[in-house]
C-alpha cells in the first residue's frame, strides 16, 4: 500500500525535506580540496541536530550492517553509500552527497554531486546531464501518470547522452519512514522484472525520492568489502542527484529545493 499524505503531513514532510535542502549547502560550500569527507558528515551532523532533526542515515540497518554516518559520501568511482573517513579531497575529483534527516516524524532525502575545484569537462557534463534526467525525471511526477513515466524519462536522456543509469539501486517512496513503497527506477524494466518494480499510478499527496545514478561508463556496480560503497564496475566515474517530490497535479512539489539549486 502507498500512503498519500494529507495537507499536514506535507508540509511536515516540507520542514523535513527544507532541513535536508540547508544541509546539503552547508556541507556543499565547505568542499574543497584537503578536505576530509568525516569533517564534512561531521558538520552536517551538528546543523541536523542544531533544528532538532535527526540524521536518518546514522543507525540505519540493512540485516546486520549498520550505517554509522550521518551522509553518504561518493567520491568518483563510488556510486553511492560511500563512507565518511579521514580521506581528503583532492582538485579535479566528482563527491557524491546524500543526506536524510527525520524531523517531526517525516523524513527528507536528497543528493547532488559537486566538483572538487575544477574538475575536467568529460565529468560536468556527466553531472550535467545527471541533474538534466533527475528534473525531466520530476517533470513526468504528475498525477493519472505512472511510475515508468518517470523511469522513462530519466533513461531516454541518460541514454541519449551517452551515459548508463544503475539497475541495482533505485529511487522509493518516503515519509514516515525513509524507505517507503513503491521503487522508482531510472529505467523501464524489462518484462520478466515488472513485477519487481510495479508500474503504479501516481496520485496527490504521493512522496518519492526520485534519485538518478548515472554512470559515465557500463551501468555495472559492485559493493566494496565495507558491505556499503557501491562502486562502477569499470570504475569510470558516477553521478547522483536526487529530491523529494510530492505529486501534486500536473506540478510536483519539490520539497528538498534550497538557495542553490531552487
Amino acid at each position: 500500500m502507498v500512503p498519500v499524505n494529507s495537507e499536514a503531513d506535507i508540509e511536515l514532510l516540507a520542514a523535513a525535506g527544507a532541513v535536508v535542502a540547508e544541509t546539503l549547502d552547508l556541507v556543499e560550500d565547505a568542499i574543497a580540496p584537503g578536505i576530509t569527507t568525516q569533517e564534512l558528515d561531521k558538520l552536517a551532523e551538528d546543523f541536523i541536530l542544531s533544528k532538532g532533526a535527526k540524521p536518518a542515515f546514522k543507525g540505519y540497518r540493512v540485516g546486520h550492517l549498520e550505517f554509522p554516518f550521518s551522509l553518504c559520501i561518493s567520491i568518483d568511482e563510488e556510486v553511492v553509500h560511500g563512507m565518511p573517513s579521514n580521506r581528503m579531497l583532492k582538485e579535479g575529483q566528482i563527491v557524491s552527497i546524500d543526506c536524510g534527516a527525520e524531523l517531526d516524524g517525516f523524513f527528507g532525502d536528497s543528493a547532488r554531486t559537486v566538483g572538487v575545484g575544477t574538475i575536467p569537462a568529460e565529468k560536468q557534463r556527466l553531472l550535467d546531464v545527471t541533474r538534466e534526467a533527475l528534473m525531466l525525471g520530476i517533470e513526468a511526477a504528475v498525477e493519472g501518470d505512472k511510475i515508468y513515466s518517470i523511469s522513462k524519462a530519466v533513461q531516454t536522456h541518460v541514454e541519449k547522452n551517452g551515459f548508463s543509469v544503475v539497475r541495482e539501486l533505485v529511487g522509493h517512496g518516503i515519509g514516515r519512514n525513509l524507505h517507503e513503497e513503491p521503487p522508482v527506477p531510472n529505467f523501464v524494466p524489462g518484462l520478466l522484472h515488472r513485477s519487481r518494480y510495479p508500474n503504479l499510478k501516481l496520485r496527490n499527496g504521493m512522496a518519492l525520492a526520485i534519485e538518478p545514478m548515472v554512470n559515465m561508463g557500463l551501468f555495472q556496480v559492485h559493493t566494496a568489502s565495507d558491505g556499503w560503497t557501491v562502486y562502477t564496475a569499470d570504475a569510470k566515474p558516477s553521478a547522483h542527484f536526487e529530491h523529494t517530490v510530492v505529486i501534486n497535479g500536473t506540478t510536483p512539489r519539490i520539497l528538498t529545493l534550497s538557495r542553490r539549486n531552487g
